[in-house]
C-alpha cells in the first residue's frame, strides 16, 4: 500500500527521494535526538500525483488528518482552538535544495478568534498580531495569488506613518490595522475572504506548495541547476516555534564552516525577535551568530554542540536553520550547505587532512565547474580609485557590468550582449531571472545567509550583500554611495566578491593564483601558496592517479601547445591545419584555388609546403614525446577567398566609375561563384577536398613527415598522427590512406629512415558512426568530432540556430541544456556508443577519443568515460577541468562496480 505521509520519527537522510531533502534531514535530526519541533512530511509521490492529475491522491486527506491528530496529542494543543492554539508551518522540500524557489506559509491555524487567545496576556499581544500579520500576508500572496508588492506597500506605508524602519518596531495597534488592511486587500483582489478555518488553510497551503513546483522561478532554477522536472516536492508540516517572542527569542542560520572561503569557525546570521523568513529575506540587518551568546548563552552553547555533531555526522559543511523561543533552542532544518568553488576545494582538503574523508571522497566533492570558477580572473591588486561601497563578500569572483535595478532590465540588456550587475535592496525569488542574467548581484541589505547570497553561491555568481552605504532607489533607477556619489542605471561598476568592495568603472582583471599554478606546470606549491592552490594541487594529483582517460588539447600553434602541456595535456588531439592558411598566407591559397592546370597548382602547393612544415616542427617540438593528431584541411575552400558580396561591390564600383575592374578581382569572383554552395558545411569539404583537389593531401602529409624527420635529427621524439576529416564511407578513407602511405614511403626513402604516422579519421557524420565497423578496417584511431556530429544528427546549423531559437527551446524544456554545450546522450551519445562498440569489434586495439568542444565539458567527460573512450581533447584552458572530471568519472565508475 502506498503511503503519502510520514512522521518525522519514521524517516532518515537516505529517504530524500521520497521525503525531500528537508523532510529526510529533519527525520535524521530526530533520530540523532536533536530538539526538532514535531511534525510530518507529505511525500514527493503525492506531489507527482497532483501534478499529473490536478488533484491530490484520494488517500492524502485521511493520512494528513491522522498525523495531525497525533501531532495535536503530542503537543497538547489543537489546530484551531481558541486558547493557545497549535500553529504549523508548511514548507517545500525537494530532493535537491532549491532555496527560495517554492512556497512557504508560516503560522497556519490563526484566525480572528485564535489570535485573541494566542495574545490574551499583555506580553503576548504584539507577538500574536505579528504572527497573524505574517500568516495573512504569506497566505494571501502564495496561496491566493495577490501580488506580494501590494502587501509590502501597505506595510511600508504604516512604517512611514509610525516613523519606524523595521517591522519589529510596530506596536499591537499598528499590526491590527495592518491585518485588517491585508484582509480587505485580499477581498478586493480575489473576491473571497481570508479563510478562517485552519483545516482549510492547511489544505490550501499544501496544494500551493505542490503547485509552486511548476512555478516560473522554480522551473528556471531547475534548468539552471540541471534538476529534473519530474521529481516533485515533498511538503513538511511542522509545529511552529516562535522567534518573534521578544528580546530573548530570535531566528538564525548557521554554517559549520564559512561557505564563502571554507575556513573553520562560527559563521552565520542571527536576528532577535524575528522569524526565520526575516533572516533569509534580508529585510533587516542581521548580527553575527556570536551575538546570540549574550541574550541566550545556554542556547548558544547548545547550538555550537549541535553544529559539531551535525558536521561530524554528515562529514561535511552543514547549513542549519534554528529558532530560539524564550531562550529555548529549536533546530528547524539542516542540509549539506551550498558553497563557493573556493570553499569546496578548501573544505574537501581540510576534511581529508582531519581524517574525516579520504582523498578519493574529497575528489568526489569538487567539480570541474568549480575549478573553472577558481581559474576565472579576479581584479588586480592595484585597483585604482577608492571603493564607493563595501559590503559582505558573500560569493567570490570579479565582475564588471552596467548597474541595473530590476530583473527584467537585467534580462533585456543581457540578451542584447551587455554585461550587467543587478543592484537591489534585497533580492527575492522573483529576481531569479535577473540573477541568472547578471554577472554579479549587489544588495544594500542582508548577509551571508540572505536569499541573494545563498542563490548566488549556488550559481557561482559574484555577490556582495549588506553594502549599507548604498541607498538603492529602484523607482529612480539609481543608488547613492559613499560621498554622495549617485550611480544611475547603465553606469559601469566593478564588484569584488573577494573583498566586498564596489568601484566605479571597469577595474582591470588579472589571472587567478590557480591559473598561475597551472602556468607553472602544476608543480607542488610552496609553503606561502594560497590554501585553494594547495588543495587544487592535491586534488589534481588524486585525479591524475585514478583517471583512466588521457586528456589532450586542441592546439594549432606552438604557443598553444606549450601552454596545454604546462596545463597537463598528454598530447594534442586536434591540430587544425586550416588556421595555418590564413593571414599573410592567404594569397598562396588563392593561387592554389585559381590555378590553371596541375603545374600552377603544384607551384602554389610547393610554396605552402615549407610554411606548413615549419608550423608542424614547432608544434611537435612543444609536444615532444607526446602524440600530435594533425587534421588534414577541413573547411570549404571558399572560406579562404574574399567575401562574394564585397568582391561584386568592388567590381561594380570600378565599372560605374568607367574603369576596368581589377583582373584578379574578376578571377576571384568567378572562382567564388563557381564554388558557391547553398549549404557549404555539407558540401565540398573535409575528405572530399582531398579527393577532388590533386596534390592537397600529398602536400600536407609531406609537410608532416618532413617535420618528423627534422625533429628526429634534432634529437626529439616526434609522434605525429594524421587524421582525415568528414569521412562517410570506408572507401574515402581507403583512398586517402593509400595517398598517405605513398608520401610517407617517399619521405622515408629520402630520409633513409622509416617515417610512420598512424592514420585515423574523425567520426562526425551519423553514417560514419553507423558504419564504424567497416571504417575501422582502414583506421588506426577514431576521434569524434562532436560539434559536427551534433549538427548533422540534429539537423542544426550551429551558427544559425543558437541565436534563432535555442532560448525558446531551453525555456520550453525541449532540451535542458544546449546540445553543443553538453553531449546529447540519447541521440548523439547513442551514435558514439555504437561507433565505439562496432569499431572495437573490428579492431580491438582501436584508439578512440573526442576532439569536439564537449571534450572539456564536465558532464560530457563523464559520458565519454562511460562510453569507453581512451582520451578527451579540449582547449588548453580546459585541460585541468577535463583532468579533474576524468578522475571523478573513474571514481564514480568504481563506486558503481563497473
Amino acid at each position: 500500500m502506498v503511503r503519502y505521509v510520514y512522521d518525522f520519527s519514521e524517516g532518515g537522510r537516505d529517504m530524500a527521494d521520497l521525503l525531500g531533502g528537508k523532510g529526510a534531514n529533519l527525520a535524521e535530526m530526530v533520530r540523532m535526538g536533536l530538539p526538532v519541533p514535531p511534525g510530518f512530511t507529505i511525500t514527493t509521490e503525492a506531489c507527482r500525483v497532483f501534478l499529473a492529475t490536478g488533484e491530490p491522491p484520494a488517500e492524502l486527506a485521511g493520512e494528513v488528518a491522522t498525523h495531525l491528530s497525533a501531532l495535536e496529542q503530542a503537543t497538547g494543543r489543537r489546530l484551531g482552538q481558541v486558547d493557545d492554539p497549535l500553529l504549523v508551518s508548511v514548507r517545500s522540500g525537494g530532493r535537491f535544495s532549491m532555496p527560495g524557489m517554492m512556497e512557504t506559509v508560516l503560522d497556519i491555524g490563526l484566525n480572528d478568534l485564535s489570535v485573541l487567545g494566542l495574545g490574551k496576556s499583555p506580553e503576548r499581544e504584539r507577538f500574536a498580531w505579528d504572527s497573524y500579520r505574517r500568516l495573512v500576508q504569506m497566505f494571501g500572496s502564495t496561496v491566493m495569488g495577490v501580488d506580494s508588492a501590494l502587501f509590502e506597500d501597505v506595510l511600508a506605508g504604516v512604517k512611514r506613518q509610525s516613523g519606524v524602519e523595521d517591522d519589529s518596531r510596530l506596536d499591537s495597534c499598528e499590526l491590527i490595522r495592518i491585518v485588517e488592511t491585508f484582509k480587505d486587500l485580499i477581498r478586493e483582489r480575489t473576491g473571497e475572504e481570508f479563510p478562517q478555518d485552519p483545516a482549510e488553510q492547511l489544505r490550501r497551503a499544501v496544494l500551493a506548495v505542490f503547485t509552486s513546483w511548476n512555478g516560473e522561478r522554480a522551473r528556471l532554477y531547475r534548468r539552471r541547476e540541471h534538476i529534473a522536472d519530474d521529481l516533485g516536492t515533498a511538503v513538511t508540516v511542522q509545529t511552529m516555534v516562535f522567534g518573534n517572542h521578544g528580546a530573548d527569542s530570535g531566528s538564525g542560520v548557521a554554517f559549520t564552516r564559512d561557505p564563502a572561503t571554507g575556513r573553520t569557525g562560527v559563521y552565520g546570521d542571527y536576528l532577535s525577535d524575528a522569524q526565520g523568513e526575516d533572516v533569509v529575506a534580508g529585510i533587516r540587518d542581521t548580527v553575527p551568530l556570536t551575538d546570540l551568546e549574550g541574550p541566550a548563552p545556554a542556547a548558544y552553547e547548545q547550538l555550537r554542540g549541535h553544529m559539531r555533531r551535525l558536521e561530524s555526522h554528515y562529514r561535511d559543511l552543514c547549513d542549519i536553520e534554528f529558532t530560539v523561543e524564550r531562550g529555548r533552542l529549536w533546530m528547524l532544518q539542516t542540509r549539506v550547505g551550498k558553497r563557493t568553488a573556493q570553499a569546496a576545494f578548501n573544505i574537501a582538503g581540510q576534511l581529508a587532512d582531519e581524517g574525516v574523508i579520504t582523498m578519493a571522497e574529497a575528489l568526489r566533492r569538487v567539480s570541474g565547474e568549480g575549478l573553472a570558477r577558481l581559474m576565472s580572473p579576479r581584479f588586480g591588486a592595484a585597483a585604482e580609485g577608492d571603493a564607493i561601497a563595501r559590503g559582505i563578500p558573500a560569493s567570490p569572483g570579479a565582475a564588471v557590468g552596467a548597474a541595473v535595478f530590476d530583473a527584467g532590465e537585467a534580462v533585456r540588456r543581457s540578451a542584447a550582449g551587455e554585461q550587467v550587475v543587478l543592484v537591489r535592496q534585497e533580492t527575492t525569488p522573483d529576481d531569479l531571472p535577473g540573477m541568472v542574467a547578471a554577472q554579479a548581484v549587489l544588495t544594500s541589505r542582508g548577509g551571508k545567509t540572505s536569499h541573494a547570497a545563498v542563490v548566488a553561491r549556488g550559481m557561482g555568481k559574484v555577490c556582495v550583500c549588506g553594502a549599507s552605504e548604498l541607498t538603492v532607489d529602484p523607482a529612480g533607477r539609481c543608488f547613492t554611495a559613499l560621498g554622495g556619489v549617485t550611480v544611475r542605471e547603465g553606469t559601469v561598476i566593478s564588484v569584488d566578491g573577494f573583498t566586498g568592495e564596489v568601484r566605479l568603472g571597469s577595474v582591470p582583471l588579472a589571472d587567478s593564483a590557480v591559473v598561475g599554478y597551472f602556468e607553472g606546470g602544476g608543480r607542488a606549491p610552496g609553503d606561502g601558496a594560497q590554501q585553494d592552490v594547495r588543495d587544487v594541487h592535491r586534488l589534481m594529483e588524486q585525479a591524475d592517479a585514478v583517471r583512466r582517460m588521457e586528456v589532450r588539447a586542441n592546439a594549432d600553434t606552438p604557443e598553444d601547445a606549450a601552454r596545454a602541456r604546462r596545463f597537463g595535456a598528454q598530447g594534442i588531439g586536434l591540430c587544425r591545419t586550416e588556421h595555418m592558411f590564413l593571414g599573410e598566407r592567404r594569397p598562396l591559397v588563392e593561387a592554389m584555388i585559381l590555378a590553371h592546370g596541375d603545374a600552377e597548382r603544384q607551384e602554389a602547393l610547393g610554396a605552402l609546403l615549407p610554411l606548413q612544415r615549419e608550423d608542424f616542427i614547432g608544434i611537435l617540438e612543444a609536444m615532444d614525446g607526446l602524440p600530435v593528431t594533425i587534421r588534414l584541411l577541413d573547411p570549404p575552400l571558399h572560406e579562404f577567398l574574399p567575401d562574394r558580396t564585397a568582391l561584386a561591390v568592388r567590381i561594380a564600383r570600378e565599372e560605374a566609375l568607367g574603369g576596368a575592374p581589377d583582373a584578379r578581382d574578376a578571377e576571384l569572383l568567378a572562382a567564388v561563384e563557381r564554388m558557391h554552395e547553398e549549404n557549404p558545411m555539407l558540401g565540398l569539404r573535409g575528405v572530399r577536398l582531398g579527393l577532388v583537389v590533386p596534390g592537397l593531401v600529398a602536400m600536407q602529409v609531406r609537410a608532416v613527415a618532413e617535420a618528423v624527420v627534422v625533429r628526429r635529427k634534432a634529437g626529439g621524439d616526434p609522434r605525429a598522427e594524421i587524421m582525415v576529416p568528414l569521412v562517410g564511407t570506408v572507401e574515402e578513407l581507403r583512398l586517402v590512406r593509400e595517398e598517405v602511405r605513398r608520401v610517407l614511403g617517399a619521405v622515408s626513402a629520402e630520409a633513409g629512415a622509416a617515417v610512420a604516422c598512424p592514420v585515423g579519421t574523425m567520426i562526425e557524420l551519423p553514417r560514419a558512426a553507423l558504419t564504424a565497423g567497416r571504417i575501422a578496417r582502414e583506421a588506426e584511431f577514431f576521434s569524434f568530432g562532436t560539434n559536427d556530429l551534433t549538427q548533422t544528427t540534429w539537423g542544426f546549423s550551429r551558427d544559425d540556430v543558437e541565436a534563432a531559437f535555442f532560448s525558446v527551446y531551453l525555456d520550453k524544456g525541449v532540451f535542458p541544456v544546449s546540445p553543443f554545450e553538453t553531449i546529447d546522450r540519447e541521440g548523439v551519445g547513442r551514435l558514439v556508443r555504437i561507433a565505439v562498440a562496432e569499431g572495437r569489434a573490428a579492431r580491438p586495439d582501436l584508439k578512440i577519443g573526442v576532439c569536439g568542444e564537449h571534450g572539456g565539458d564536465p558532464e560530457s567527460v563523464h559520458f565519454f568515460h562511460e562510453a569507453g573512450l581512451d582520451y578527451v581533447s579540449c582547449s588548453p584552458f580546459r585541460v585541468p577541468i577535463a583532468r579533474l572530471e576524468a578522475g571523478r568519472a573513474a571514481l564514480d565508475d568504481h563506486r558503481e562496480g563497473n
